[in-house]
């Protein structure tokens, strides 16, 4: 079975708000680019979920965009052949600031 993946509802939120952003700051194409590399930071996530490192406990593990100020902080949660992404995080905000979104028993 393939691996799935979800995005917390505050981690979606900060994709759309920053996609939002850059298309109404930058351009279309620039917005278009940024969706374009999370959806495939996505896809390479759900496809090696272990390759990136656990960055902090309870097992998160941190993806590093090349072109953009973001990250992507999630868990492989392997029981349930799933990768949960916590937040699409601007890499000028404060750290730790999702640490609320983590089911810890999970």
């Amino acid at each position: 079975m393939p691996a799935t993946h979800g995005f917390h509802p505050e981690a979606l939120f900060e994709y759309a708000e920053a996609a939002n952003y850059y298309l109404a700051e930058a351009s279309a194409r620039v917005a278009d680019s940024f969706v374009s590399d999370v959806e495939s930071a996505v896809a390479s996530l759900v496809a090696a979920p272990t390759r990136w490192p656990v960055v902090e406990e309870p097992s998160i593990r941190r993806y590093v965009f090349h072109h953009f100020p973001f990250v992507i902080y999630y868990r492989w949660e392997v029981q349930f052949e799933r990768v949960s992404i916590y937040a699409v995080m601007h890499c000028s905000r404060e750290p730790g600031y999702w640490h609320h979104r983590i089911e810890r028993n999970a």
